[in-house]
């Protein structure tokens, strides 16, 4: 059985792929995805914060419904007898749907409009838009953090994760790029590739493109402006553009 390269492997772990300059082994694709940008100097792919986020939106309103509604029905259902155990129930309740809708919206505008990664064929170097948050806590300081890396300290693994639910199983499957120190296994930074997309198909599309350029892959689709978005999507209207800092915007497009 087949045991992790990587120290420490990532949560769910189910194989290592091909390495960067490794023969690939699968049909190099993106799904039904496109690149952003595609020339000789560099590859840009998306990746979407979070896709949900205009159904999320929808969600907060209910989420002050439902402690307005929970308040009334305890302030109803209980006599003076209870009233002490009532009035300790209601401000957590409250409490609780103040969090919820925080949370939604939080999670709905705070993300960017796309993660999107950049791999320089001249430079040999990825170049990785992350967006830093807390999944439960929305009062902590939510940022992107741009950061550059040498080819060849990229590997990539493919996980898969089951959680049981009271409805059924979840399971989520994806690639995580995990950067390693150079010369060693030892993982010193770590971010999504895909989630629930085209898996290790993208791994090999990055790497034919870094491996043998543009010629080697179908021809792209026009280049996409992530932060071109239709005037009736109001969720990502409100959510910040991609600003990446001005040196390595123009390092991470360019030639040496």
């Amino acid at each position: 059985m087949a045991r992790p390269l990587l120290h420490p492997p990532c949560i769910g772990w189910r194989e290592d792929l091909p390495a960067p300059d490794e023969l690939l082994t699968v049909v190099p694709s993106l799904g039904f995805d496109s690149p952003n940008y595609m020339d000789e100097v560099y590859l840009e792919v998306s990746r979407p914060s979070l896709r949900a986020r205009g159904f999320l939106i929808w969600l907060s309103p209910f989420a002050v419904l439902s402690s307005v509604v929970i308040f009334i029905m305890l302030i109803w259902a209980w006599d003076d007898t209870h009233l002490g155990f009532a009035l300790g129930v209601v401000p957590a309740t409250i409490l609780l749907g103040v969090w919820m809708t925080f949370w939604i919206l939080k999670l709905t505008i705070a993300p960017p409009r796309d993660e999107p990664l950049r791999f320089n064929r001249a430079r040999e170097k990825i170049y990785a838009y992350n967006f830093i948050y807390s999944w439960w806590n929305p009062f902590k300081r939510w940022y992107v953090t741009p950061v550059a890396y040498e080819w060849s300290q990229v590997r990539a693994e493919r996980w898969r994760q089951t959680s049981a639910t009271p409805h059924g199983v979840i399971i989520r499957m994806g690639v995580v790029l995990s950067i390693v120190a150079p010369g060693s296994n030892k993982v010193i930074d770590r971010f999504p590739l895909s989630t629930m997309g085209a898996d290790e198909h993208a791994w090999a599309y990055i790497c034919t493109y870094m491996q043998k350029g543009p010629e080697a892959l179908p021809p792209p689709d026009p280049p996409q402006d992530h932060n071109d978005v239709p005037w009736y999507n109001l969720t990502l209207r409100l959510t910040p553009k991609v600003q990446w800092p001005e040196d390595m915007d123009r390092e991470s497009r360019t030639a040496p």
